[in-house]
């Protein structure tokens, strides 16, 4: 047990390494930034696999590891490919390892081992891989929403932090954010397409009225509407990032949000 904490609060300080690049408001992504990534890569990732260990279980500790880890490839992707995105570090590290100590509380619950063979099996992974990138994707796309709405209030206010003087632009942000949602809004179609595969296979009906259901299509709706509202009216700012933090908010209650009810209050 002693030795699973320290492991734990190991991979957690790994994910806050990546914030003490920005201790200097450097001007460019470095080999530096690479390296204390890759760190907070390999304490996430190994800590998961660690805990996976074959097999998948209800834990909402190892949910939240998970959705870590996915959030940490997905963002080191982001930064390969878009030129300001590793300047959402400080926001986003931070955010991930509170993630982890938040997982690190709920520890004691090991949860129940998921058993199902054949082609049930292969679609339950195949949902369960679309929701956990769905969030990952969501909760950069959270960050980067938070990241233009404190810019934005720094340059109104006239009040510039070091914060602010580190994340992207306005611009930049937003741009990178929309880039998210639409990517966001196909992968999460696939989720539900594939949710209502598993709920045909296993009870019958094409759509199982459930909470976590009804938040992931309101998140989907969410999403839309502010995809369609940003290309019909160029709507943006902070109403923007409102909408895009309450969808996050919306993903969170279905996705980690029941679980946590279902596996701990309920358990």
């Amino acid at each position: 047990m002693l030795q699973s904490m320290i492991f734990s609060f190991s991979a957690v300080l790994a994910l806050a390494v990546p914030a003490l690049y920005f201790f200097k408001e450097p001007k460019e992504q470095g080999k530096t930034f690479w390296s204390l990534l890759a760190v907070a890569l390999a304490g996430s990732l190994s800590w998961t696999l660690v805990q996976l260990s074959g097999e998948w279980r209800t834990s909402l500790s190892l949910a939240i590891w998970v959705t870590i880890s996915a959030s940490a490839v997905c963002f080191a992707l982001t930064c390969a490919l878009t030129r300001l995105a590793w300047r959402l570090s400080p926001l986003l590290m931070p955010y991930l390892a509170a993630m982890g100590l938040w997982a690190l509380l709920w520890s004691a619950f090991p949860g129940q081992t998921i058993e199902s063979e054949g082609a049930i099996s292969n679609w339950i992974i195949f949902h369960i891989a679309i929701s956990v990138f769905t969030y990952a994707m969501a909760t950069i796309a959270a960050v980067a929403a938070l990241s233009a709405f404190l810019v934005e209030r720094a340059l109104k206010t006239k009040r510039p932090t070091k914060l602010s003087r580190i994340l992207p632009s306005v611009v930049d942000s937003e741009s990178l954010l929309v880039r998210l949602l639409i990517a966001c809004e196909i992968v999460l179609a696939l989720g539900l397409l594939s949710g209502m595969g598993v709920s045909m296979m296993e009870t019958g009906t094409l759509l199982t009225a459930d909470h976590k259901s009804l938040f992931s299509i309101a998140a989907f709706i969410a999403i839309a509407a502010l995809l369609w509202a940003h290309h019909h009216s160029g709507m943006r700012g902070r109403k923007a990032a409102r909408l895009v933090l309450v969808a996050y908010l919306l993903l969170s209650l279905g996705f980690l949000g029941v679980k946590f009810v279902t596996d701990i209050m309920m358990a």
